[in-house]
């Protein structure tokens, strides 16, 4: 948080305890419950609690958010449980800590099959179900769509993903296609989960401004909601999957610490006859909705959760104020820093790492003033109740590759034996001591994105010579050698990357990719070939590993494998998985079945680039030079980067000697730089 800011936190904060003295019931109101509302659930990606004009800041742009909460409950001390997005929408949705069920990071974990969510839930209880996601972190392959009968992630595999940027889509887009199969369902209540990424980094206009888009984006649903007022049917719950540092204490945007601008978050809970409007100043956390929710339609709730219903607190019962815990671990995971964890309980708070911190949150809410030298016994006392909070957790370890994807990796020299033994973390793995590499890695993104590919490479490579184990580092590397035309040091860099860690499934896939792009498909298919054999392997790896196979005219080995992942997926409609067995089926010369594939996948999503971009080169093939330009239009309005794809399939036509097919697209190419 720049020091410009920091006043609005204490504002908040200040005007959060006022509130809660003069706002909440006067006296203990009896619990009120509903049987058959609908429940709308709003998660928006990266949002500061304080961003919002409903917690204080008076220069947010953010009506919508604000009038549903003037009309609700606001709470002023609500917390994720993590600081990345795929554990903490595990936390929102099961109403268990992270430890719990498991998802630890956004890579290399998903949630279980074996643990109920709000939406097996209240399936069962007899709603429609129904999420709408905005990033790829959230896509349904990471376990989160069991319960949906709509779990609408159509945007991932529609274009070519740029290097160093997760997939995402607009969010008046997910906010249509959530409207429009809101109205199909008839004659049962409906769960809605509507996930909107606007404000996460890299900014189109800038954190505030993409904060203000986040609220425009939503006035279609929260409009006849708030119109409804009173006789309204249904429950609304905003929050956030965690904030954003914004500089505060050094932190660029989110994922390393989990000091209070990443951790803090906006709760609103708004229903007129269920809930009185007021706020709230009480610790809760993101595992507190569902059973919040449960309670509030009166659905039975699941034996063993670490939440509890707030509807008591809300209707102004006597309530125990409850530790909360938290935890950052993805610099562990994929910069070899310590893990941190930690634990709210009152006004204090504590983070466990191998330099300490302790925090009287009433007195420093900016948290600059660490007191576990002055207060040893309240240190020590933090530290036994985060012990005993986390004494049954899950070891946090991402999935662990099988052994014969082990053996496999170790025979082609990626690793030495197994997995290494974990090593002891000191003071030098803080990430305290280590938070200038994490402002190096976003200055790398922020050069790249600007246009200077070089300058980006130039601050990568500082980066590792600083610190050569940052595996994040060297993915980033690789892809911007790409980028530069340079395979062979890509290629380089993604070995060092997979011997590092062995289990990294994005090191994986990007290394065989390259590897089938440079024309060393035999190396690409001993490389991938034990994870796809792994029985549950991600789509991402499946996809290089069938391209490779294809180009070695193992057509048929090719799609069978695509065969085996679409019949995994949940969504077997996946647009990467339809190009894909298009592509493969062209490179085998079944036209009419790559033709239906990638036609499928836009009939899944109208903006599938990819797709638009190989039917305009059949219909070419067939002299229907009107609708291939019409295709490639579609493709270039999708993505820009499409006019690549297509330079370099007009170059490959001139090398093997067939200009009339390349003259058309050159063509096509002058025209639509006009």
């Amino acid at each position: 948080m720049t020091p410009a800011a920091r006043p609005l936190v204490v504002i908040a904060i200040v005007c959060g305890c006022a509130a809660a003295a003069c706002d909440r019931p006067a006296a203990p109101a009896e619990v009120r419950r509903e049987r058959g509302l609908n429940v709308l659930l709003v998660t928006i990606d990266t949002l500061r609690a304080d961003a919002l004009g409903a917690y204080g800041n008076r220069s947010a742009r953010t009506p919508w958010i604000d009038r549903l909460t003037a009309a609700g409950v606001r709470f002023d001390a609500a917390r994720a449980h993590n600081v990345v997005t795929l554990p903490s929408h595990a936390n929102i949705l099961s109403g268990r800590y992270p430890f719990d069920h498991g998802v630890r990071d956004n890579s290399g974990f998903r949630f279980p099959p074996g643990i109920d969510t709000l939406a097996t839930i209240v399936q069962h209880a007899g709603y429609r179900t129904g999420a709408f996601v905005s990033a790829f972190p959230l896509d349904s392959r990471f376990g989160l769509a069991r319960g949906f009968d709509v779990y609408d992630d159509a945007f991932v595999g529609a274009r070519a993903q740029r290097p160093l940027l997760e997939g995402e889509r607009a969010g008046v887009e997910t906010v249509a296609r959530a409207q429009r199969w809101q109205q199909a369902q008839a004659n049962s209540p409906v769960f809605t989960w509507v996930h909107l990424y606007e404000p996460h980094f890299p900014y189109e206009q800038g954190y505030a401004a993409d904060v203000a888009a986040a609220d425009a984006a939503l006035a279609p649903l929260l409009e006849p909601v708030l119109a409804a007022g009173d006789n309204g049917r249904t429950l609304v719950v905003l929050t956030a999957d965690h904030g954003e540092a914004l500089g505060d204490h050094q932190e660029a945007t989110h994922g390393i610490f989990a000091y209070e601008a990443t951790l803090r978050v906006p709760l609103i809970f708004y229903q007129p006859r269920v809930v009185n409007a007021g706020t709230i100043a009480a610790n809760v956390g993101h595992v507190d909705i569902l059973p919040t929710v449960l309670d509030a339609i009166d659905v039975p709730r699941p034996a063993g959760l670490a939440g509890r219903s707030l509807l008591p607190m809300m209707a102004g019962q006597p309530v125990d104020d409850l530790p909360t815990y938290f935890e950052a671990l993805s610099a562990s995971f994929n910069r070899g820093w310590a893990p941190l964890a930690g634990v709210v309980r009152g006004r204090t708070k504590f983070i466990d790492l191998p330099l300490p911190e302790l925090y009287a949150l009433d007195s420093d809410p900016a948290e600059t003033r660490n007191i576990v030298e002055s207060q040893p016994a309240s240190m020590r006392e933090m530290r036994r109740l985060l012990e005993g909070m986390t004494a049954s957790a899950r070891p946090a370890t991402p999935d662990p590759e099988t052994a014969d994807t082990r053996d496999r990796l170790r025979s082609l020299g990626y690793a030495a034996g197994g997995r290494a033994e974990k090593r002891a973390v000191t003071a030098g793995d803080d990430p305290k001591r280590l938070i200038a590499l994490d402002e190096m890695l976003q200055e790398v993104t922020t050069r790249y994105l600007s246009g200077d590919l070089t300058g980006a490479l130039d601050r990568c490579r500082d980066l590792l010579r600083q610190r050569p184990t940052m595996t994040v580092g060297l993915l980033y590397l690789a892809q911007l050698e790409r980028e530069a035309g340079r395979l062979d040091a890509a290629v380089a860099a993604l070995r060092q990357a997979l011997a590092q860690q062995p289990g990294s499934t994005e090191a994986a896939q990007l290394l065989g990719a390259y590897l089938g792009e440079a024309g060393r498909s035999d190396e690409a298919i001993a490389l991938l070939e034990p994870y796809v054999r792994a029985g549950d392997a991600d789509p991402r790896l499946v996809a290089p590993y069938a391209l490779a196979l294809a180009r070695r005219g193992r057509a048929a080995d090719a799609l069978a494998a695509l065969s085996a992942a679409r019949a995994r997926e949940s969504d077997p409609s996946s647009p990467l998985l339809l190009v894909e067995t298009g592509t493969v089926e062209l490179m085998g010369g079944n036209r009419a079945a790559a033709r239906a594939s990638f036609e499928a996948a836009i009939a899944r999503n109208p903006d599938v680039a990819r797709a638009h971009t190989s039917l305009g080169i059949l219909a070419l093939e067939d002299g229907r030079i009107d609708e291939a330009y019409g295709h490639w239009q579609r493709a270039v309005r999708a993505d820009p980067r499409e006019l690549e794809a297509l330079r370099g399939i007009a170059a490959a036509q001139q090398r093997a000697g067939r200009p009339a097919a390349a003259r058309p697209i050159a063509e096509f190419l002058h025209r639509y730089r006009r």
